[in-house]
């Protein structure tokens, strides 16, 4: 292709594939946003599910986020669970419903999982550094999964956050965290 950079082709192509996707999450009963909340939902450990978690991880605004998260609420896909502690500070819960709504594997899913390790491994890499550097030119977190966070301590049981100084289950390492560093 002559006159188009590589730099326009990676994001045409990054934006076609984002497009295709949300197409077809727009034709179950959410539409992409709801869809993407309730899947980060699905994945983020009890430390981060506040909606202010949920805006910053989907880029968006806490208006915005707390108009998602209400819709989910009304649809019973995810609950509303206050703090004992502090009243104000509000942890939403995925309930069964929502997890049988993301059992459905994506067309997305289906083709990557055909692809072989290696280009598969390779995508996951460079996705990984275009989107971690994507946050730091905006000045974002990196919301990965705890067990790769520096703060994580392997244990037998999980691990040991040294930064929020609370012992983690083996499912809570393996959980999307708000607070993860590099």
């Amino acid at each position: 292709m002559t006159g188009i950079s590589q730099t326009q082709i990676i994001q045409d192509l990054i934006d076609r594939l984002t497009r295709l996707s949300a197409a077809e999450e727009w034709n179950g009963p959410l539409n992409p946003s709801q869809f993407a909340a309730l899947s980060y939902l699905s994945r983020a450990n009890r430390f981060s599910r506040a909606p202010s978690h949920v805006a910053d991880y989907l880029a968006t605004t806490r208006g915005t986020a707390s108009q998602t998260l209400k819709a989910l609420s009304r649809k019973e896909l995810i609950k509303e669970t206050r703090s004992d502690t502090d009243k104000r500070s509000i942890r939403y819960d995925i309930t069964s419903e929502g997890s049988d709504i993301l059992k459905t594997a994506s067309g997305l899913s289906g083709v990557i999982e055909t692809l072989d390790q290696e280009t598969s491994q390779t995508l996951a890499d460079s996705l990984k550094s275009l989107v971690l550097a994507m946050l730091q030119h905006r000045g974002g977190r990196s919301f990965g999964v705890c067990k790769t966070c520096r703060h994580h301590q392997k244990t037998e049981t999980g691990g040991y956050c040294q930064l929020l100084e609370v012992p983690l289950s083996g499912s809570d390492a393996g959980q999307i965290c708000h607070e993860h560093a590099l």
